[in-house]
């Protein structure tokens, strides 16, 4: 495991890909005086007694495909482990629709538009009482880099967020689980290192998606930060709560 600064509680963050980690997560949490600890997805716990929270990466993966990732069946299960005990969580697209999956929902493989660089997401009237998404403007700039999607809801999930390309950008499952599909971690830089053959051969310019995404960076870090802070007031929230019970309990 590798831990980053920050103290208090502590946020375990499950890396899916070797390029895909927790990027500005983890000194946004640290400025919020909690730590992150990062595992790859095969090292991950079966449970998370001793985190006061989860963060599920993403990663170029379906949340099924077990054969390339034969981690991903023990994460849906620590994923409604989660939902079930109530324990902070935010799935970030790959880690959003292994939590859909886990739930019930449904996620399609190369289904629909592909979203790449830059792209605006729109909140949708439900999330105007979110813990995390409340505090946002009504629509956003984001980072994307996705081509599978969620296609239905798991029972009971409340829908946040939508984008013209991909109706389910953002949910929430129970009292403290969220999934988004874009990528608040990722500044416009992170662009920089990506395929530039690959996205070329759907028709894509690197440098122009570099270049857009580096205009809506101010607004798209501001709304980030946001989601990040909120986030952290929840696991805050929780530990508190948590510290509360044992000590009426031994009392």
């Amino acid at each position: 495991m590798t831990a980053g600064s920050g103290t208090g509680p502590r946020v375990l963050a499950v890396r899916n890909a070797p390029r895909s980690g927790p990027g500005r997560l983890s000194s946004w949490l640290a400025e919020d005086g909690i730590a992150l600890v990062e595992v790859e997805g095969a090292a991950a716990p079966d449970r998370a007694e001793e985190f006061g929270a989860v963060i599920l990466l993403g990663g170029g993966l379906l949340p099924d495909d077990d054969v390339r990732a034969p981690w991903l069946p023990a994460q849906r299960a620590f994923a409604r482990r989660a939902v079930a005990d109530g324990l902070p969580l935010l799935g970030i697209c790959l880690g959003a629709q292994v939590l859909a999956l886990a739930a019930g929902g449904t996620v399609r493989g190369s289904h629909g538009q592909a979203e790449r660089g830059s792209c605006v997401v729109a909140l949708r009237a439900e999330a105007a009482t979110d813990p995390l998404f409340r505090a946002l403007p009504r629509r956003f700039p984001v980072i994307q880099n996705h081509r599978d999607q969620i296609t239905a809801l798991p029972p009971g999930a409340v829908h946040l967020a939508s984008s013209d390309a991909c109706p389910v950008q953002a949910f929430r499952l129970g009292r403290r689980a969220w999934g988004v599909q874009f990528h608040p971690e990722a500044d416009a830089d992170r662009l920089a290192r990506w395929d530039e053959a690959a996205l070329a051969d759907e028709g894509i310019d690197l440098a122009g998606l570099h270049a857009r995404a580096r205009t809506a960076e101010p607004a798209s870090a501001d709304a980030a930060r946001r989601l990040v802070a909120a986030f952290a007031t929840v696991v805050r929230d929780h530990a508190g709560s948590r510290t509360g019970q044992a000590a009426r309990k031994y009392a």
